[in-house]
């Protein structure tokens, strides 16, 4: 889209005051938000050094930073701040080390560190509690989301369980500083705090910051509102982009009431509607519409386009979840067939993962290729695990969590016992397991082990100081020949095969590592560091298959992407809307799901359910979806119900027939 219209420019030009920006699904917002940052460099005379677009993905920023640099060119775009809220929090925190009692080098923990570190205390402190560890690190997530402190937490009192987790939250926050390390949520939290008590820093970043660009707000948390509303400040430069029809990540601690808030903080706010959708037929946005609109909104709007009237939407009844995915995948060989598409025209949309093994399966018996969403990450491959352990050791000796996991990886000898005992005198000491070996005393670990120990520190402190001396890669590329790691993996391995793919995952690492030092023009522990959060924040995206399979993947995953023909399986009462979010009253986010599944759409969508599915050795009957029964009726056509008339189906079989005589001749 070359051309704005009337609505888009209004949004581009207008600088007097905050302005929120309702942007509907498909209705070109990263035009709109690019255009502003020209818009303000080239015409208003605002530096880019003083500008800062945030968002919530690496593939969005990327985006938008190369849209961008092609609107502005050559210079002016230089010291442009586009990036996610994490990595906004970063820069933050790397510039403010000092102010929040950190150290250098610190540690970011993923959520298996974390989760790992939460299950280690309450082993220590209460015995058989480690299963909780999952339940408790999203409770303490949710509270650093809302700005809650341990203190307030465990003062709020409550259950016997939420003490319980109010104190493992102390425990794991005072272990955290102790490792000189944050979590995820760290990187939000500890700006804003700072801000809040130190006024003087906060005016050194509004004064570096005069405009903001804030992308997907309805995805906003509490703590990233907050830091929001801290950075604009009185100079209200401020223009956030966001949709509250697509807010799906309340699980997450999204916000959208966040949007309605604004009003409050920014008494001046204008509002601008983005309502031509540039993506979908009519019927199709008609059907969002109409589903949508049986939610509560403080804002309204009504997505319409110009693409024409479009194809009727199906609703197919099927017998059961087998007959479900056999139908579609023979809709979607027919539908190319007489169409003459690519694979990657299609989607299959579902709401949890489990709904896909089927369709897999259905997929492979027809030779379908197919790429699904939501696979193993790179950096959760364990190889790549155990090099980023060490890497994280060599940026900080206190970073226990990474030291337990290569302790014995390749086998040191390093019995339990000697773990066990080690752990003690850190505990004893209040230091590090690093720094306890050179503090144990004799007799408090087992000699034999010690002498192991020690042993490995010394190297560790070999390979350290050839990083900073200038190694750089080459000190990493040794560490990993040191340690024999490519013998490890075969020995481990199921066949040289599979270890020769897991070392080659070892050397894509470190080629990374030395891509991101000269790319970014960092030394080795900021390119360690860097790594590190851009793994944190892929685990939670995915990017788009470059080849030509069919697309599987959750409504979740959806979000953001857009497909010809749309499939949306399982549209069943107790899956969508799930059972869960009926019973805590999420209704209407389970809705705002349906929403975005709807809008992926372009051309065709098909939504299927089953009469019968089986769940854990049970064949349960199954009511169709009500979102189904909430879609206009005049624009929906039915397969395989009672009342159905067929001549749809008696349609859509001569015209395969038609397809099949045109491509034989």
């Amino acid at each position: 889209m070359t051309q704005l219209n009337p609505r888009q420019r209004e949004a581009v030009h207008y600088i007097d005051g905050p302005l929120l920006v309702l942007a509907g699904a498909g209705s070109g917002k990263t035009s709109v938000i690019t255009r502003k940052i020209a818009y303000l460099v080239e015409t208003c005379g605002i530096r880019a050094r003083h500008i800062a677009a945030v968002t919530f993905t690496n593939k969005a920023a990327r985006e938008m930073r190369e849209r961008v640099g092609k609107l502005l060119g050559g210079s002016a775009s230089e010291g442009l701040t586009v990036s996610t809220f994490h990595q906004l929090g970063l820069t933050i925190i790397r510039h403010e080390r000092k102010s929040l009692g950190l150290k250098s080098g610190f540690s970011i923990f993923d959520a298996q560190d974390s989760q790992a570190l939460i299950r280690d205390l309450l082993v220590q402190e209460h015995g058989a509690e480690g299963d909780k560890a999952p339940l408790i690190q999203q409770r303490i997530s949710q509270w650093k989301n809302d700005g809650v402190m341990p203190e307030q937490a465990i003062a709020a009192g409550g259950s016997p369980a939420d003490l319980l987790c109010a104190q493992a939250y102390r425990r794991y926050n005072r272990a955290l500083r102790a490792y000189n390390a944050l979590d995820f949520d760290d990187l939000i939290l500890l700006p804003t705090q700072l801000f809040e008590r130190s006024p003087e820093i906060l005016e050194r970043w509004q004064n570096r910051l005069h405009y903001l660009l804030v992308d997907e707000y309805q995805d906003t948390n509490a703590s990233q509102y907050r830091l929001v509303r801290q950075l604009t400040g009185l100079r209200a430069g401020l223009t956030v982009v966001g949709d509250d029809d697509q807010s799906i990540y309340a699980w997450r601690g999204a916000r959208p009431e966040n949007l309605a808030e604004l009003q409050v903080d920014f008494p001046g706010l204008k509002v601008i509607k983005l309502e031509q959708n540039y993506r979908s037929t009519a019927r199709i946005l008609k059907a969002a519409n109409t589903l949508i609109a049986n939610n509560s909104h403080v804002f309204e709007k009504s997505l319409w386009s110009e693409l024409g009237h479009g194809e009727p939407l199906r609703a197919i009844r099927c017998a059961d979840e087998q007959a479900e995915v056999d139908q579609v995948v023979a809709e979607i060989l027919d539908h190319q067939l007489r169409k003459r598409t690519r694979l990657g025209d299609y989607a299959v949309l579902y709401r949890g993962n489990h709904q896909a093994r089927l369709l897999e399966l259905a997929l492979q018996q027809q030779q379908v290729p197919y790429h699904m969403s939501g696979g193993t990450s790179f950096f959760a491959r364990n190889e790549v695990k155990d090099i980023m352990a060490y890497l994280r050791l060599l940026q900080n000796e206190n970073d226990d969590n990474a030291f337990l996991r290569i302790a014995n990886v390749p086998r040191r000898k390093l019995g339990t016992a000697t773990l066990e005992s080690l752990g003690a005198v850190a505990n004893t000491r209040h230091c590090s397991l690093i720094q306890a070996i050179g503090r144990a005393a004799e007799g408090e670990v087992p000699e034999a082990g010690l002498d192991r120990l020690r042993e490995f520190r010394h190297w560790l402190e070999d390979r350290r100081r050839a990083a900073e001396g200038g190694a750089g890669i080459g000190a990493i590329r040794q560490l990993v020949r040191d340690i024999g790691y490519a013998d490890w993996l075969e020995h481990i391995s199921s066949s040289e095969d599979v270890a020769e793919r897991r070392m080659a995952n070892v050397d894509f690492l470190i080629d990374s590592l030395q891509r991101v030092m000269q790319e970014e023009q960092v030394a080795l522990d900021e390119a360690i560091s860097r790594l590190v959060l851009r793994d944190l924040l892929e685990q939670q995206e995915e990017e788009d298959a470059k080849d030509d399979r069919v697309q599987l993947m959750t409504l979740h995953a959806a979000k953001g992407l857009e497909f010809p023909h749309v499939y949306i399986i399982g549209m069943e009462e107790n899956l969508l809307p799930h059972r869960v979010s009926i019973e805590d009253g999420q209704l209407e986010e389970e809705r705002r799901l349906a929403y975005v599944g709807i809008t992926r759409a372009q051309q065709t969508l098909t939504m299927s359910f089953a009469a019968k599915r089986r769940q854990f050795g049970d064949v349960l009957d199954c009511e169709p979806s009500r979102f189904i029964d909430e879609l206009p009726a005049d624009d929906l056509e039915w397969q395989g119900r009672a009342d159905d008339s067929g001549d749809a189906n008696e349609a859509r079989g001569q015209e395969t027939l038609a397809g099949l005589k045109s491509l034989f001749g």
